[in-house]
C-alpha cells in the first residue's frame, strides 16, 4: 500500500533538506528520499569535507612559512598523520550530517532511504535493501544534483584516477598528483595537496586559470601564488590518455598539437560537473529535460509538470550549494500559495584557494554587454589594511565596479584573506541596490578586514585615504 504525503521531496543536498523542512514548516506532510547519504555532495564528499582539508593545510603552512617572523618557532617541525587528519575531516561531514538528520526529524519529516523512480506525476516507487515501495504526493520537488563529469580514457575508480569524492579520501600524502582541469575544484584541492608537500601538475586547456569563472585580475592574484607555492601549470595542454607504469601513472597531454608524458602517482580529473536529468525516470512524469541534462524550470522552480519542482544543480546554472537552498525555501513558499518567484539579483561565488576569491555581481566585461558603457573602476589592496598586515595576509585586493551615471555598484570581487566571509556584505549592497557613497560613508569596525569594502568604494569614489590616489581638486 502506497505511503501519501503532501509534499515529497527527492535528494537531500543542500536544496532538498532545506525544501523539506521548509514544507513541514508550513504544515505540510512531508518526506525526503536519499540514496546515498544526508545532506548529498555538499556535506559528505563535496563542500565541507574539502574546506576541512583547506582549513587543516592552511594552518599548516602557516605554522611552516609565517610563524617564524612573528617570532614563533617551531622546533622539531610538523608531522602530518595524514590517516588522523581525514579521520577528522569525516567527523566534521558526519557531524554536519547528523544535524540534518536531527532537523529534519525535529520538524515532523519523513526520512525514507532509497533510489526513486517516478511512475507517473503523483506516484513514485522507491528502491533499497528492504524492497520496492510506492510513494504518492500532492507536489513533487526533485533536488536530484549532478555528479562528476568524466573524461574518455579516464574512468573514475576513486583510488588512482579520481573525482573531488576520491581526492579528498587519501588516506596517505600523494607523491605527485595530476590534476586535469584548473577550475576551482581542482585549483581548491592542489592548493591543500601541495601544503601537504604533494608535487602538483596542473593541466588546463585554456590559457589561463579559471577562465570565465572569476574576474581576471582576481584569478591573476591566485596563479601567482600556486606557482609561488610550487604547483606546476600547464596551460593549452589536452589529457589524452593514462597508463599505469611501474612507477605510478603517465598522462599523455597533447600541446601544441605534441604530446608530452606526466608522470604522477594520482590523476585527479575535475572538468566540471554534470545535472542528473538522466536518473529518477524523468519523463515517466512527463518532465522535460533540455539537452543538457537540466530540467526545464520556470521563475517559481516549476517544471513542465504543475505539481513538481526542481531545484538546485538538476535546474541551471549556477551550482552552488547557496543557489539550492534558496530554490528550496521557494519552492516550498510558492507550494504554501505564497506568490513568490526567483528573482536574486546575485548569487555570489567563492573560491577557496589560497588566496581565497569571492565574487558578487558583474564583471567588468558582463557590465559593458549590459549596456553599462561608462564605469567607475575602484580597487583597494589588502596591503594597506591594518588587520590584514597583522595577520601577515596581504595578498590581494577588493575591486568594486559601479555604473558611472548613478554610482550603484554593479559587481565586487575580491582576492584576499577571508574573502568568503566579506563577499555578504557586497551581496546586500547589491540586492539593495546600493550607491557607493552607501558603503563608504557607513562606518565600519576598526581594525577589520571589513574596512576594506568601504576603502574600496572611496577608492573606487577616488578618495581613499590609505591608498594614494589623484587629488580631488587640483
Amino acid at each position: 500500500m502506497a505511503q501519501n504525503f503532501d509534499v515529497v521531496v527527492i535528494g537531500a543536498g543542500p536544496g532538498g533538506y532545506v525544501a523539506a523542512i521548509r514544507s513541514a514548516q508550513h504544515g505540510f506532510k512531508t518526506a525526503i528520499i536519499e540514496r546515498e547519504f544526508l545532506g548529498g555532495v555538499c556535506l559528505n564528499v563535496g563542500c565541507i569535507p574539502s574546506k576541512a582539508m583547506i582549513t587543516a593545510t592552511h594552518l599548516l603552512h602557516k605554522a611552516q612559512h609565517g610563524f617564524a617572523e612573528m617570532g614563533l618557532n617551531i622546533k622539531g617541525g610538523i608531522d602530518v598523520d595524514m590517516k588522523k587528519l581525514v579521520t577528522w575531516k569525516q567527523s566534521v561531514s558526519d557531524k554536519m550530517a547528523g544535524g540534518v538528520n536531527q532537523l529534519l526529524k525535529g520538524n515532523g519529516v519523513t526520512i525514507i532511504s532509497g533510489e526513486a523512480e517516478f511512475k507517473s506525476s503523483k506516484e513514485i516507487t522507491v528502491k533499497s535493501s528492504k524492497g520496492t515501495e510506492s510513494v504518492q504526493a500532492k507536489h513533487f520537488v526533485v533536488a536530484t544534483g549532478s555528479r562528476p563529469i568524466e573524461i574518455p580514457g579516464f574512468k573514475f575508480d576513486e583510488k588512482d584516477i579520481c573525482s573531488s569524492t576520491g581526492a579528498l579520501a587519501f588516506d596517505t600524502i600523494p607523491k605527485r598528483v595530476a590534476v586535469i582541469g584548473g577550475g576551482y575544484i581542482g585549483l581548491e584541492i592542489s592548493s591543500y595537496l601541495r601544503k601537504l608537500g604533494t608535487e602538483v601538475t596542473v593541466i588546463e586547456a585554456q590559457s589561463s586559470l579559471l577562465a570565465g569563472v572569476v574576474d581576471p585580475d582576481c584569478a591573476q592574484v591566485v596563479t601567482r601564488k600556486l606557482k609561488k607555492d610550487g604547483v606546476n601549470v600547464i596551460y593549452g595542454a589536452k589529457a589524452k590518455s593514462q597508463k599505469k607504469v611501474k612507477s605510478g601513472y603517465e598522462v599523455t597531454v597533447e600541446i601544441n598539437g605534441k604530446d608530452e608524458v606526466i608522470p604522477c602517482d594520482k590523476i585527479l580529473v575535475t572538468v566540471g560537473r554534470r545535472p542528473n536529468g538522466d536518473q529518477a525516470n524523468l519523463k515517466a512524469a512527463g518532465i522535460q529535460v533540455d539537452e543538457r541534462g537540466f530540467v526545464k524550470v520556470d521563475a517559481q522552480r516549476r517544471t513542465t509538470v504543475s505539481n513538481i519542482f526542481a531545484i538546485g544543480d538538476i535546474c541551471g546554472q549556477p551550482m552552488l550549494a547557496h543557489k539550492a537552498s534558496h530554490e528550496g525555501v521557494l519552492v516550498a513558499d510558492v507550494i504554501a500559495g505564497q506568490n513568490r518567484v526567483y528573482d536574486a539579483k546575485t548569487v555570489p561565488a567563492v573560491v577557496f584557494t589560497d588566496p581565497e576569491i569571492a565574487s558578487a555581481g558583474m564583471t567588468e566585461d558582463e557590465a559593458k554587454k549590459k549596456g553599462f558603457t561608462d564605469l567607475l573602476i575602484g580597487k583597494f589592496p589588502f596591503a594597506a589594511n591594518g588587520r590584514a598586515v597583522s595577520m601577515s595576509e596581504t595578498d590581494g585586493f577588493v575591486k568594486m565596479i559601479a555604473d558611472k551615471k548613478t554610482n550603484i555598484i554593479l559587481g565586487v570581487h575580491i582576492v584576499g584573506p577571508e574573502a568568503s566571509n566579506l563577499i555578504s556584505e557586497a551581496v546586500l549592497a547589491i540586492e539593495m541596490g546600493a550607491r557607493l557613497e552607501d558603503l563608504s560613508l557607513s562606518i565600519h569596525p576598526h581594525p577589520t578586514l571589513g574596512e576594506t569594502m568601504m576603502e574600496a568604494a572611496e577608492a573606487t569614489l577616488g578618495h581613499a585615504i590609505h591608498i594614494i590616489q589623484r587629488p580631488l581638486r587640483k
